[in-house]
């Protein structure tokens, strides 16, 4: 039997979880697995309340048992737990192939802390292999991409089958194939710059 070493990560994130505490949950392959993780240990006895970032993360928790409660009834959330990527040697990450870009970014930056769960597979010497994903809105998005493209990326909406994909907010996604990022500090203000 081969070890996942994904679900193993996973499942060690989750062993910092402790009763009381508000918990947030990240979207994907990796996220999947803490999910999982939580949801047998919520049948044991741990008493938590989560937000997740996105409908089938939403799904799988409260499938599994794990209190989902709306975002306004809560201030703070004391833990996020997600995946990453892509992720170098200076713990910069590349985020949102999952497809719940802003709701992770939304929740994380309302956390008192937060646990990227990633393997050996997502490090990287030098970011950029795994194409930057942008969540954009709809009005005007050939402008939006546009602009990303003047940035030296080769920017493609993803799809979903024939259809655009849209995120739980209706948003579409450029992935954005970068190849190389030399500044990912200086990139994400680039971006965060653009309408």
């Amino acid at each position: 039997m081969s070890i996942n070493v994904k679900q193993l990560a996973a499942e060690k994130a989750v062993e910092f979880v402790k009763d009381g505490m508000k918990i947030g949950l990240g979207t994907g392959s990796t996220a999947y697995w803490a999910i999982n993780k939580l949801g047998e240990r919520v049948s044991e006895g741990l008493k938590i309340t989560a937000v997740a970032t996105s409908r089938a993360s939403e799904e799988q928790a409260r499938e599994l048992g794990i209190p989902i409660v709306a975002f306004g009834d809560i201030d703070s959330l004391d833990l996020t737990i997600d995946g990453a990527d892509e992720l170098d040697s200076s713990l910069q990450l590349i985020k949102g192939g999952g497809g719940a870009l802003l709701r992770e970014k939304i929740v994380a930056s309302n956390s008192t802390r937060m646990i990227v769960i990633a393997d050996e597979s997502k490090v990287v010497n030098t970011l950029g292999k795994f194409p930057l994903p942008v969540e954009i809105v709809p009005f005007a998005w050939e402008w939006t991409v546009a602009e990303l493209a003047k940035l030296g990326c080769n920017p493609e909406l993803r799809r979903s089958g024939e259809e655009l994909y849209k995120t739980d907010n209706g948003n579409y996604i450029a992935d954005c194939r970068f190849e190389v990022i030399e500044s990912a500090p200086k990139l994400a203000l680039t971006i965060q710059s653009i309408p």
